[in-house]
């Protein structure tokens, strides 16, 4: 009789298996991720991270824990230096708070980061000869790759309101190409009947930015995906004088992050 109990239980494990496999899965992942994040790296967020302290008590911990997920599945490498967890945690923190507001992201054409110490230059067809940069993605073999300053790094966590942010930029050139072009339009953010609104705002403010009527820098001014990399920039780290001087835009990009920065 044993054995068939036996036999009767092995038959309902492998019937059940992939219906709460994934739950355990789940399970412990999450307890993975509680475990991972380090009670000096929240310290380190109030001291360095203005949008971390714009959120109540439960999203901080929901920022802790993005933070460890980003640190869990993606490599930071330092190339002419060494790095620290703090320097993984705010190249975690410029890639969450993006897509804070969205459940399970997951940057798939990203597998590295490389920190350099300071500007960089990268030997590239597309790029002039000894280019100085402070970030790069998404460039032919690079499209799993990311290049960023640390300098420019600690920088614009340093700089708020100055509607800059190094890291902020690179990761929202990564969103707008989830979708398979770097074109301004991040389809997979904005519902479909608001693509064509955007696209037509988008032509309208980046005339404002190269008629130097704009707050973006006129580095907004060179194309679409540059457009929405330095007004999402804006949006995190500038959005009350975003919100004064481009209210229509302020309100479109609000509607794309799905969240209010104030």
């Amino acid at each position: 009789m044993q054995i068939y109990l036996y036999i009767f239980l092995i038959i309902i494990f492998f019937m059940t298996r992939d219906v709460f496999y994934p739950y355990f899965k789940n399970y412990q992942r999450q307890k993975l991720i509680t475990r991972y994040f380090q009670p000096e790296w929240r310290n380190f967020l109030k001291e360095k991270v203005l949008f971390y302290n714009r959120l109540n008590a439960n999203e901080k911990q929901l920022f802790e824990n993005k933070i460890s997920n980003f640190l869990l599945d993606y490599n930071i490498k330092g190339i002419e230096t060494d790095i620290s967890d703090f320097d993984k945690v705010l190249v975690a923190a410029s890639a969450v708070i993006p897509v804070f507001r969205f459940s399970n992201w997951y940057y798939r054409d990203l597998k590295t980061i490389f920190l350099f110490p300071d500007s960089f230059t990268i030997n590239h067809p597309m790029l002039p000869e000894g280019t100085l940069l402070n970030g790069l993605v998404g460039y032919g073999g690079m499209v799993d790759k990311m290049y960023l300053s640390r300098k420019a790094l600690y920088e614009s966590f340093e700089k708020d309101f100055d509607g800059k942010h190094t890291g902020i930029h690179e990761f929202l050139h990564l969103i707008d190409m989830e979708d398979g072009a770097a074109d301004g339009v991040p389809d997979i953010l904005i519902p479909k009947s608001y693509i064509k609104p955007w696209k037509e705002l988008i032509q309208k403010e980046i005339e404002r930015v190269c008629n130097d009527d704009s707050i973006l820098s006129n580095y907004a001014c060179e194309n679409a995906a540059e457009f929405f990399a330095e007004s999402g920039v804006s949006f995190f780290e500038n959005p009350d004088e975003l919100q004064s001087k481009h209210p229509e835009l302020y309100r479109v990009l609000e509607l794309i992050f799905m969240t209010k920065t104030k």
